[in-house]
């Protein structure tokens, strides 16, 4: 069955990715994830992991969100911040609104537990709930955030270069093309819930936002309408990694950075974010096979993203290589 999405011209103009991530949509994500069985090379460590540290609260959030199908939309803003300030907001819902949520999740999720009936009248109640959600980002997100922000940045900037190369009609044809089908001026979304329905933008356009946990195509449908997709594939992110494990030295490759020429090319990534190899060579004076070499061990050493598009490589930087940058400018 199919998510029909109509477009007007003005939702064409309207229609963007995602400027960064969205924590609390992200959680939702995840805990779908942390319930399926899809992807057990890349997840099960991550999912063994997040298991073992899972508060009695954290489970109640788990227990409004199934690995497939309807959850109650308070639970998880898409909007960027803070998770702390995400949190309040949701601590913050009118009481009609997580009524209304909460019915509206029941009638295709009808295994909800008992308790959930009484958030919106149980400030307590909502106040565990909402410890859930934060204990749910500190087990499923936040050690793996660098590796995310990397990943999702390294997306979008694919998506600014197929905008440049095709416009929203490449951007919309190419972002999940398993599960999304552009036939203008509609946007076909593949539902394996067996939903069925049309939605009709009316001029506010669409938000694309890439996900690390997304394997197929999500829509929601509150204000702004969004459009989740699984982010562009990176091979060096096959498997999620803590940012700190015990025993790991961190990035052995970054003391290959001390030279002058890899430095000069790390600085321009920085200064052109999503540049090719060839733009990269002519932006810092070396040739397209030194360019190309440095931009190898660059991203060895966790600094840069690089995605194959078409007959190109671009590259962009990763939170470490904008670290790194960072630190040297104030030393």
């Amino acid at each position: 069955m199919v998510y029909r999405i109509h477009f007007t011209v003005q939702d064409l103009a309207r229609t963007r990715v995602a400027e960064g991530p969205m924590p609390l949509h992200e959680v939702e994500l995840a805990a779908r994830a942390l319930q399926s069985r899809s992807e057990p090379a890349r997840l099960d460590a991550w999912r063994r992991h997040a298991r073992a540290q899972l508060s009695a609260q954290a489970r109640m959030v788990l227990a409004l969100i199934p690995a497939v199908g309807c959850s109650p939309g308070f639970l998880s803003p898409v909007k960027a911040g803070t998770v702390e300030e995400l949190v309040d907001q949701v601590r913050s819902t009118p009481r009609e609104r997580i009524r209304a949520s909460l019915l509206e999740a029941a009638d295709h999720h009808p295994s909800l537990p008992a308790w959930a009936g009484r958030l919106a009248d149980d400030p307590s109640l909502l106040a565990e709930l909402c410890a859930g959600l934060s204990h749910l980002h500190a087990c499923l997100l936040a050690p793996y955030w660098a590796q995310l922000t990397g990943h999702l940045a390294a997306d979008q900037t694919l998506r600014l270069q197929q905008v440049l190369v095709g416009g929203v009609e490449q951007l919309l044809t190419r972002a999940n093309p398993q599960w999304m089908r552009w036939n203008p001026p509609v946007l076909e979304v593949r539902m394996v819930n067996g939903a069925d329905r049309d939605l009709h933008l009316q001029g506010q356009g669409l938000m694309l936002i890439p996900s690390m946990f997304c394997r197929r195509t999500v829509v929601t449908d509150n204000q702004p309408v969004s459009v989740s997709y699984p982010a562009y594939p990176d091979p060096s992110a096959s498997e999620l990694t803590p940012a700190s494990v015990p025993g790991q030295t961190g990035h052995p490759g970054v003391a290959t950075l001390l030279g002058r020429t890899r430095t000069m090319v790390l600085t321009t990534i920085a200064d052109h974010q999503g540049c090719s190899t060839k733009e990269l060579a002519a932006h810092a004076g070396v040739a397209p096979a030194s360019a190309s070499e440095h931009a190898s061990v660059l991203r060895e050493a966790g600094l840069i993203h690089s995605l194959r598009h078409r007959n190109s490589v671009l590259h962009s930087l990763t939170p470490l290589g904008l670290a790194l940058l960072n630190t040297s400018e104030r030393c």
